[in-house]
């Protein structure tokens, strides 16, 4: 008989790993996707999906990460800005989505889609008068013009988990694991934070330069099928244990 549970729980954890390494076709993961435009507060999207990692969803060593489009979706969200010193800034809001991406060796490229509309006078509710920031270039590279109010322009650059400096002002990238072990960044609870600048020219003044940021934030997660299988190995540990202490 306890040859049997033995056989029962090896079976079950051994079925748990293997669905949760080689098997599995994708890693979930959860996150946002954030916006800075020079020192103003920060504006968000969330993230909530699938995950390619090192090509199956194993955890372990990232080497490659593979993430869908829509991964990241936010319409019309609003950063009200109220602080005078600003003005006349009264808000940001943000429409934004992203094209499939892929990432190796510490970066890589997943172009965003959508605009980030910079409110002038009056709340983001009511503004006629505004600034439209393209996306379209963020986070792939290249340059996209438009010409509204003023001219504007947007140069993009790919996602690093190093530093990325635009102008006096940086943000810094990092990948860690459970216990910050860099080894374990695919595992469940690792994490990665992937930024790109975004430099924003226009004809106002002498060429003014807004500085801007983008921060990609992934948690890897737990496959809920994985726990239920682990848990039910430990429950038979457990059983076992018990049986045999009555013995």
């Amino acid at each position: 008989m306890a040859h049997r549970f033995a056989l029962r729980v090896f079976l079950a954890l051994a079925f748990a790993a293997g669905a949760s390494t080689a098997g599995a076709v994708g890693f979930p993961v959860t996150g946002s996707l954030s916006l800075t435009i020079a020192t103003l507060p920060s504006i968000s999207a969330p993230v909530n999906g699938t995950a390619i990692v090192n090509g199956s969803g194993a955890g372990g060593h990232l080497d490659q990460l593979s993430l869908p489009a829509g991964i990241a979706q936010a319409t019309h969200v609003v950063l009200p800005l109220t602080d005078p010193g600003v003005s006349p800034l009264r808000g940001i809001q943000l429409t934004v989505g992203n094209a499939p991406g892929a990432f190796a060796a510490g970066g890589g490229i997943m172009p965003l889609t959508g605009v980030a509309k910079v409110c002038l006078f009056t709340p983001c509710s009511t503004a006629e008068t505004n600034l439209q920031i393209p996306l379209g270039v963020v986070g792939a590279g290249g340059a996209q013009t438009v010409s509204v109010l003023i001219d504007l322009t947007v140069i993009g650059a790919p996602w690093t988990t190093g530093t990325a400096v635009n102008g006096s002002l940086t943000q810094m990238g990092f990948a860690h694991g459970p216990g910050s072990n860099m080894s374990s960044t695919a595992a469940a609870s690792g994490q990665i934070n992937l930024v790109t600048p975004i430099f924003v020219t226009t004809n106002v003044g002498s060429s003014m330069v807004i500085p801007a940021f983008a921060v990609l934030s992934l948690h890897f997660v737990p496959e809920p099928t994985t726990l239920v299988l682990i848990g039910g190995g430990l429950g038979l540990l457990a059983t076992a244990g018990r049986r045999r202490m009555r013995r």
